[in-house]
């Protein structure tokens, strides 16, 4: 009896050792690029390049593609969604500000950036596996597929704007807003001391 126990330990132990020593790496690693989004986002660039090569390169897998752009998509909506709805919220009275004389409240995401990176990248990557199984390759006629989802991409896009002009708020910023010092009365006069 003692040999059963002993043996299943022993084996489960290495490969749970090194699934642990892998998910370590694989996190410090990733906690490592969160303050440098522009080198994340060109990874992404690149995997989704080679995903796009693949499956030029072997003419199929368009369901596989036209799964990617579904999740991109809602991945998308949820980037540019507040975390909490103003329509859900204009009930209890905690919404966004719509008035200047409201207080102010920033805009927070219900996807932030790191996560909608991260999911992004993940899918291209599951994607690009997939491509190497001819399960996956369902023959279809890819130009409905593409019609498809730019008529699903164009509605969505507008209810989503639709949302944002109804509430008064914008998901995106251009840079840190910088304000600039009081000027003096006299150099914003034109006069100056001689």
């Amino acid at each position: 009896m003692e040999g059963v126990g002993g043996n299943g330990d022993s084996q489960v132990t290495p490969l749970a050792k090194w699934r642990n020593d892998f998910s370590r790496a694989f996190q410090y690693y990733l906690d490592r690029s969160t303050p440098h989004p522009v080198q994340r986002w060109l990874g992404t660039l690149v995997a989704a390049t080679i995903y796009v090569l693949r499956v030029y390169y072997v003419q199929g897998f368009y369901i596989v593609s036209y799964g990617l752009g579904i999740y991109i998509l809602n991945l998308l909506i949820g980037f540019m969604s507040p975390k909490i709805d103003p329509e859900m919220e204009a009930l209890d009275g905690a919404s966004l500000p719509t008035k200047g004389s409201d207080e102010f409240r920033p805009f927070i995401r219900r996807l932030p950036e790191f996560k909608f990176w991260y999911a992004i990248t993940k899918a291209f990557c599951v994607a690009f596996v997939m491509t190497f199984f001819s399960l996956f390759d369902v023959p279809v006629f890819w130009p409905i597929l593409l019609c498809y989802w730019f008529v699903l991409f164009v509605l969505t896009m507008k209810r989503q704007i639709v949302h944002m002009i109804k509430y008064k708020y914008v998901p995106f910023n251009i840079g840190k807003q910088r304000y600039n010092g009081k000027k003096s009365a006299a150099s914003s006069s034109g006069l100056s001391r001689d």
